[in-house]
């Protein structure tokens, strides 16, 4: 299903943001330009985060970004943003991060199958490592069909 979703259009990478805000705009706009969310969904994230949605924070520098579906998901989506230099999610150092994803999932079964599909490629070290080291959409879609294979 992650390759599925993630392709050269939803694969972004951007060096000097301003913050974990442009970073949540970014990583979003694939899924506005495709329909999959409206402007309700980025701006549901943003204040989650605001107030304290650090839980977010996988660990390794990785950013899960989402809201309530009924927040403004359309149809299910997925896309991914590297940073570098990373970003302090929500301004705070204890949370720096360069690779977020945002899922937008219609309903709790594609909500599900994608989280657990997003967990056991993101438990593999080496994978995982391979996938934040992707500097361009082809590495990463390459770690991802790799990871699928599994």
């Amino acid at each position: 299903m992650l390759t599925t979703h993630l392709n050269d259009d939803t694969l972004l990478f951007a060096e000097n943001l301003g913050g974990w805000r442009d970073a949540i705009e970014l990583v979003s706009t694939p899924l506005l330009e495709s329909g999959s969310i409206s402007r309700e969904y980025v701006d549901a994230m943003l204040e989650s985060i605001a107030d304290g949605g650090t839980y977010i924070d996988l660990g390794y520098g990785i950013a899960l970004a989402h809201a309530r579906p009924e927040r403004g998901v359309i149809k299910t989506g997925l896309s991914a943003l590297w940073v570098r230099p990373s970003v302090l999610l929500n301004d705070e150092a204890e949370h720096p991060i360069s690779f977020f994803v945002c899922l937008a999932a219609a309903d709790s079964t594609s909500h599900l199958e994608t989280m657990a599909e997003l967990g056991a490629l993101l438990s593999d070290d080496a994978t995982r490592d391979a996938l934040l080291a992707a500097t361009n959409a082809a590495d990463a879609l390459a770690v991802l069909k790799s990871g699928e294979s599994k």
